[in-house]
């Protein structure tokens, strides 16, 4: 053995001249390093998913770039060790450095990290918003991408080519290299899950990835450390050629004596760039991909902030103002005034309703006015809460389920207390933490009332609930007189996509009516009857509905009526014929919707049907509008804006 270990260490030399079998304490020690390892790299990556989601955003498109950069790392460092493993003369020493470096530069990437905030932010305002804009916004997110990760899994794609040449060199046999990736599997998976489920939640961002740095350093100093007993063992590297200069030979025995003092001030470091690394909740919640500025933390107050299993979660406001936004990965996904959420007792204003309360308040009660009767509801994400607390209102309803992945939404939805205090108080609520797909599938029992309320589809997963398959599923959990409820944005996004969204609803539902609850949202119902039952205004009028409303501009039936868009009617002589609905299988909204929104597009053929008054589609269908009476219209949609108008209007001039 001592003759083999002599010998030049070339790949086919070293392999004849190893023994029949590897020492087990050489190979126990580098499979432990193997299995931790590959915890801490799935550690690492599953911190940087979600940190960069807040920089490049989290689109389908932004992940296969933090992917792309993830393996591109490995590949590297295992190209870059393939030449020079059979020529290291201690590559056990090697690995233990690997390691420790490894985990010092994910420590050291912290700070590069919160600087790309701001070279997001000036990279957006420096470009056009055109289709050469959009190419470079991708190839600069790439490389954001690649300054965080790079370094770290560079070390990590040298670590099991080096583990697999160590003990094929010792006498393992290619039996070494089915265990080295058997226990690096089960590690990525178990890391995968404890980072994601357990350990996200309970540290947050940072300290999630300072965890997985620390396994790296301790594997590091642990093989460092057990290079005496594994010698021992005969298991250690070839000894040094003993034409080595002395000085080169008294360094090492130096550097073992002062491994625990190392070991201290290097902890001691990384742990300060850690902790000197701000990571305010402000900065973190910008959403700079979409509105291109870096919020400073000493203008905003934010009294809620989670990492969460499958995101970040906050609920700000900027000081001076009054209205709270809850957010997810920094985008805005709902928002109340203050004076909704805590009004004064003092306060009997009736004002408009304006901004996100316009969807928040139409959403349920549009449903419910098309089956004033329903007994039982389910709500496809928390946001406020307002949706579900608002169909509560309903005497009628017995039990309703709010469906939302995340239960950081849930949590997040307290701030927004009393205003949604049904949805947390009544009995007769309550939430389930899971996919909406899942929870239909297995609930097994059928609904009166379902709203569809998600994210943004070009949000990464959410495109799932706007799709061909999605809809044919969720038609058959409707009680018979159901009705469906479909929202859907018009800003961001371009008619396009909106008419693969509405196609797949076209070929599920037999009929279906358009509404446009504000100037920039659709909201669809949808049955499986030949037709819409005929709206019931009068669900606002419901005592406990009526309760919620009294401080806003009274909704009318004419001013609800006036929301109406477009059916399904309307829409046959394009939709029939439409060559691809948006489905699983075609995901044409989720490979579009992020394009849209970076070029800042508008679904401008729909929202110019609801610009004025007057319509063709009105006309086609027989649907008369008549003047308001009051000056300014409750909802400021422009349709019912023009018909509030055109009431004194008309009545002026007739006089």
């Amino acid at each position: 053995d001592v003759a083999a270990d002599a010998a030049p260490v070339d790949g086919a030399l070293a392999l004849e001249a190893a023994p029949a079998g590897a020492p087990r304490a050489l190979v126990r020690t580098l499979l432990a390093v193997a299995f931790g390892t590959a915890v801490a790299s799935f550690v690492y990556e599953i911190a940087w998913i979600r940190m960069l989601s807040l920089v490049v955003g989290s689109a389908t498109h932004s992940f296969e770039l933090m992917l792309s950069a993830f393996i591109l790392g490995l590949a590297l460092g295992a190209w870059w060790i393939r030449g020079r493993a059979d020529r290291l003369e201690d590559p056990l020493h090697t690995l233990g450095v690997v390691q420790w470096v490894m985990g010092s530069l994910a420590v050291a990437t912290l700070p590069v990290y919160v600087a790309t905030f701001h070279a997001m932010a000036g990279l957006l305002n420096a470009l056009d918003l055109n289709e050469g804009g959009y190419r470079i916004f991708t190839a600069a997110r790439y490389l954001l991408c690649l300054a965080v990760m790079l370094p770290a899994t560079f070390c990590a794609g040298v670590t099991l080519p080096l583990i697999t040449r160590i003990l094929m060199a010792r006498g393992a046999g290619e039996r070494a290299i089915g265990q080295v990736y058997a226990v690096n599997t089960l590690g990525s998976i178990l890391g995968a899950a404890a980072a994601g489920l357990v350990l996200m939640p309970l540290l947050g961002l940072k300290w999630l990835l300072v965890a997985g740095a620390l396994i790296d350093v301790a594997l590091g100093l642990w093989l460092l450390a057990r290079r005496g007993a594994l010698a021992a063992d005969g298991a250690a590297a070839p000894p040094e050629p003993a034409r080595r200069p002395a000085w080169i030979a008294r360094t090492a025995r130096a550097g073992q004596g002062a491994l625990v003092p190392t070991v201290v001030v290097g902890l001691g470091v990384l742990l300060l760039v850690a902790a000197m690394t701000p990571f305010h909740a402000a900065t973190l919640t910008s959403g700079v991909y979409r509105y291109a500025k870096v919020s400073d933390p000493r203008g905003y107050e934010v009294p809620f902030y989670r990492d969460g299993r499958t995101a970040t979660v906050s609920v700000r406001r900027a000081l001076g103002t009054q209205m709270l936004t809850l957010a997810t990965n920094g985008k805005p996904d709902a928002s109340l005034s203050l004076g909704w959420i805590r009004p004064a007792p003092s306060d009997t204003l009736r004002r408009a309703l304006a901004g996100d309360q316009v969807t928040q308040a139409l959403l349920p009660l549009l449903t419910l006015a098309h089956h004033p009767r329903a007994a039982t509801a389910a709500v496809i994400g928390q946001g406020s809460g307002m949706t579900s607390h608002l169909l509560l209102g309903s005497p009628h309803l017995r039990a309703l389920s709010t469906i939302d992945i995340e239960p950081e939404m849930i949590a997040g939805s307290r701030a927004f207390y009393p205003a949604n205090r049904r949805v947390f108080d009544d009995p007769r609520a309550t939430f389930v933490v899971d996919d909406a797909k899942a929870f239909f599938a297995s609930a097994r029992r059928t609904f009166d009332v379902i709203v569809s309320e998600p994210s943004n589809p070009w949000v990464s997963g959410v495109s799932g609930l706007f799709t061909d398959e999605f809809y044919a599923r969720v038609r058959t959990y409707l009680a018979p007189g159901g009705v469906f409820g479909q929202w859907l944005h018009l800003y961001e996004i371009d008619d396009g996509l909106v008419l693969t969204v509405l196609a797949a609803l076209h070929r599920n539902f037999a009929a279906y009516e358009i509404y446009a609850v504000s100037g920039s949202d659709i909201f669809v119902v949808a049955t499986n009857d030949r037709a819409v039952r005929a709206a019931d205004w009068s669900v606002v009028d419901m005592p406990e509905v009526a309760r919620d409303l009294r401080r806003t501009l009274p909704l009318d039936p004419g001013t609800l009526g006036a929301l109406r868009l477009l059916d399904r009617a309307a829409l046959a002589p394009v939709l029939d014929a439409w060559p691809r609905a948006n489905s699983d299988f075609h995901p044409l909204l989720d490979l579009g919707a992020e394009r849209t929104r970076f070029l800042r597009e508008s679904a401008g053929g729909f929202r110019g049907l609801q610009t004025s008054r007057f319509d063709l589609v009105a006309a086609l269908r027989g649907w008369r509008y008549g003047f308001a009476d009051a000056p300014v219209a409750p909802p400021a949609t422009p349709r019912p804006t023009a018909r509030a108008s055109g009431g004194p209007l008309r009545e002026a001039w007739l006089a």
